[in-house]
This record gives C-alpha cells, structure tokens and sequence, in this order.
C-alpha cells in the first residue's frame, strides 16, 4: 500500500526581545516541522504540489485517505503544524498563531521548490488550516514559489461562529492519559462525534498518530498542550475585531475556491458560506448532511468532491 515519508523543513521563530534596553532582539529560534510526503507518481520532483494542513489539535495524517486518492498525480504534502504530531513544541507559547504558521509554511514551499520546482500548487485546509489557506493566498506579494491555483476550505471561513470557539475551548490543551489506543479513540468520539458517520475501524485509524507514549507505558494526545494559551486569550470582541481583517483575505483571493461545509456545522454557519459564494473568489459550496465541524475526508463523497474539484481543474488547466 502507498505510504509517506516523513521530512522535516527548519523554521525561524519570532525574535526572541532582549533583556536589556538598547539591545537588538536575540535572533529567532530555528524549530522542524515535520510533513508527510505522499507521491505515487513515480517522479519525485513532481512539478504539482497539494499541501493538505489539517485543524486546531490535529496532525497530518488526518489526510492518509485523501491523499492515497491525490498522490498518483501530485506531491502531496501534509504537515504536522508546529506543536503537533513529529513536529517541535515553541518555546514561546504564544506563538502558537496563524502569523508563525503562515511563515513555517512558505518556509516549507521554498524547501519543496528547491528539491524539485512546483509549477503547479494546490491548497486543502480543514479549519485552522483553512484559515492558514486564507492568509497564504490573500496576501499579494508572498513569497510563493507560484500563485496557489485551487483551494479548498473545509468549514472554516472569515466569521467563526463564537460558540463553537466556546465548544472548543471546553476541551483544548487538557492533560489526559489513556491506558490503550482504543481508550483514546473512545475519549476523542466522544467529543468528534460532529465528525459525522465513521466506521470503528476509520476512526482508530483517524486516532492512532493523534496519541505519543508516556514514560509510565500509557498514552496521550500527540500535540503540545500549550496550543491552547493563545487560543484562550480570545474574547467574542477579539474574535469580531478579527473578522474584518479575515474578510478582506479573503476578497484578495484570487485562487479558485470550493467549500466544503457540514450542514451541522456549528463553525462554519451557512449564511457565512452563502455569503463566501458570493464575493472574493465566489467559492462553489458543497454541504455534507450528517457532518458539522469538520467532514474528514474520509467517507467516499468527501474525498470524490474534493479530487474532481482538483483533478478536473487539473485537465482543464492543462487543455
């Protein structure tokens, strides 16, 4: 069966500011994010890249089925964002935000470009990765090896619905420690169910890189729990201030854009969505029933909207 590899790109942080007035700041810190490489081209330099970044406590491997489906065509890349899965832990946990995000990711495509030039590139991001989409291709002027062609966002978009930050929240940064891979499958359904429909064995698989081993023989989730510092800083006044400033990232893109929504999102509203389709890049909706925050791209239809949107796109690109 087709398998990624594992690779790491090196980061710089924020400039860490000196102690002592008058100073310079200290130079940044270096830290790896770790992503996962997918390729079943036989072309290791494949000249089109999809970079697949999943949401808030997750990890790359969320992607496995997806980008199974993509890698005969593409690179597909899919990181563990910093603080999660094989990647570093910030020193600084306030770091842990979308600017540093954004630059580990145009790190990430400049390593890529290097290794073999991308002439072709692609964006999937499930919530946080969405948002990390938005500022990647809303900002004219980045550093990209080339524009982002076609991007999809996956129930996220400008205005996220306070309530479901609130939901998040409730769970966020938690120390826990489970006896057995099936006990912390169990205890992630338990607040995922919004996931929508998933057979046992999809969810373990969904769950097995999203734990570490401990010292003692048990088990935790595989992301620093110092994520959740920053996130806790946000009030409803905060997150309505940011907004605007979404908004008018999004209005920049001019990447074509699907947006996938799960009719029971509590995230991602559907008058936010409507509104999404008809500005900026006007993006074309595609709502799952039975789904609320997030659809995984797992079930077949999921995965079947997201590689015709990429694929057809691909030939129609290439005629």
């Amino acid at each position: 069966m087709n398998e990624p590899t594992l690779n790491y790109v090196l980061c710089p942080g924020p400039a860490a500011p000196s102690v002592f007035p008058g100073r310079a700041p200290a130079p940044a810190q270096l830290h790896r994010m770790a992503y996962w490489e997918w390729n079943a081209t036989g072309d290791p330099a494949h000249p089109h890249v999809v970079v697949c970044v999943h949401g808030l406590s997750r990890q790359g491997r969320d992607f496995d089925t997806l980008a199974r489906a993509l890698s005969c065509h593409a690179r597909v890349i899919c990181p563990d964002v910093v603080g999660r899965g094989q990647s570093d832990w910030l020193a600084d946990p306030m770091g842990y935000q979308i600017p540093q995000y954004a630059a580990d990711m145009l790190a990430l495509l400049a390593q890529l470009h290097q290794r073999g030039p991308i002439s072709m590139l692609d964006w999937v991001g499930t919530s946080m990765g969405g948002l990390i989409g938005m500022g990647i291709t809303g900002q004219p002027g980045l550093p990209l090896p080339v524009p982002v062609l076609r991007l999809v966002l996956n129930d996220v978009g400008p205005l996220i619905q306070w309530e479901a930050l609130q939901r998040i929240g409730q769970y966020l940064g938690q120390s826990v420690r489970f006896d057995s891979l099936q006990q912390a499958a169990e205890a992630m359904w338990a607040i995922s169910t919004s996931f929508g429909p998933h057979t046992p064995e999809q969810w373990l698989e969904l769950s097995r890189a999203m734990v570490r081993p401990l010292p003692d023989g048990g088990i935790t989730l595989h992301y620093d729990p110092a994520i959740a510092v920053p996130f806790r800083t946000l009030t409803q006044e905060s997150a309505a201030a940011g907004e605007a400033a979404l908004w008018q990232l999004y209005d920049h893109i001019t990447a074509r854009t699907l947006l996938l929504r799960g009719a029971q999102s509590d995230l991602l509203s559907r008058e936010t969505a409507q509104a999404m389709a008809q500005r900026g890049p006007r993006a074309r909706m595609v709502e799952f029933e039975g789904v609320g925050h997030a659809p995984t791209l797992v079930a077949g239809e999921q995965v079947t909207a997201v590689t015709e949107f990429l694929l057809a796109a691909e030939g129609a690109t290439a005629g």
